[in-house]
């Protein structure tokens, strides 16, 4: 059967001394599997299309297990991102956690638009800090861990927390603060952040800048609720944290 899909491409894998395995996740399937035959010579008409990051049609023949792919049409390589290594670090680290994250064949167009819109903001130069804990916090809905951002975890007050208990899953207010001696203190800026990147859609996104202290608290709790809750040890944060490391030197 021949389909024909809206994707980007997530995940590549040498195979043999001339093919590539692509993940490719699509607007209409999800995340699926192809053989791009003979992308690793330069020449092929498919080598273009069977990098990381490009996003393009992709038309393939499914039979039984991987599919083959058979033409592919580039709609944008995010050219920006591929050729700066501190970007493309991040983007790396985006499509990893997209990959280990969601499950093959599982139609999510939301998913799918928040990934392009993601590296589309990238490409353009919009804060990549700012970007990246946007998708990790929308990402905890997809792996079924988000965490209490409406009300505090433990007497479900609405007024501005004060703190973020990895341990119950969520914000707690002053009064329930002791239930948690190890919870992150938070500002109230980044408490309000931490909602709003939950709930914005990123098309009303611009753009938006935040102070160093703010990022750090930010980036501090979602690594250990994500460390604490997903189970995932991802090669691309380890060296996206390299880079961070050589950014502040």
């Amino acid at each position: 059967m021949i389909h024909k899909v809206e994707g980007i491409v997530i995940r590549t894998i040498d195979y043999g001394e001339s093919n590539k395995i692509l993940t490719i996740f699509s607007r209409e399937l999800g995340k699926i599997g192809v053989m791009s035959r003979g992308a690793k010579k330069p020449k092929n008409r498919l080598s273009a299309a069977s990098q990381l990051f490009i996003y393009g049609t992709f038309v393939y023949q499914q039979s039984q297990g991987l599919g083959t792919l058979n033409q592919a049409d580039i709609v944008d390589s995010f050219r920006e991102v591929r050729s700066d290594l501190f970007r493309a670090s991040y983007a790396t680290y985006i499509v990893e956690l997209t990959d280990k994250l969601t499950e093959e064949r599982s139609r999510n167009p939301y998913l799918f638009e928040l990934l392009y819109q993601t590296l589309y903001y990238l490409n353009e130069g919009i804060d990549s800090d700012v970007l990246l804990r946007i998708y990790e916090v929308k990402m905890l809905a997809v792996a079924g861990i988000k965490p209490e951002l409406d009300q505090c975890v433990s007497c479900s007050s609405t007024e501005l927390p004060v703190a973020f208990s990895i341990r119950h899953a969520g914000f707690l207010c002053h009064r329930c603060l002791h239930r948690d001696e190890k919870a992150f203190k938070l500002s109230a800026h980044s408490a309000r952040l931490l909602r709003l990147f939950f709930y914005i859609d990123l098309h009303r996104l611009g753009q938006i800048s935040l102070k160093k202290e703010t990022k750090q608290e930010l980036k501090e709790v979602l690594a250990a609720y994500y460390d604490e809750y997903s189970g995932l040890r991802l090669k691309s944060k380890r060296f996206l944290e390299q880079m961070e490391r050589m950014g502040d030197l």
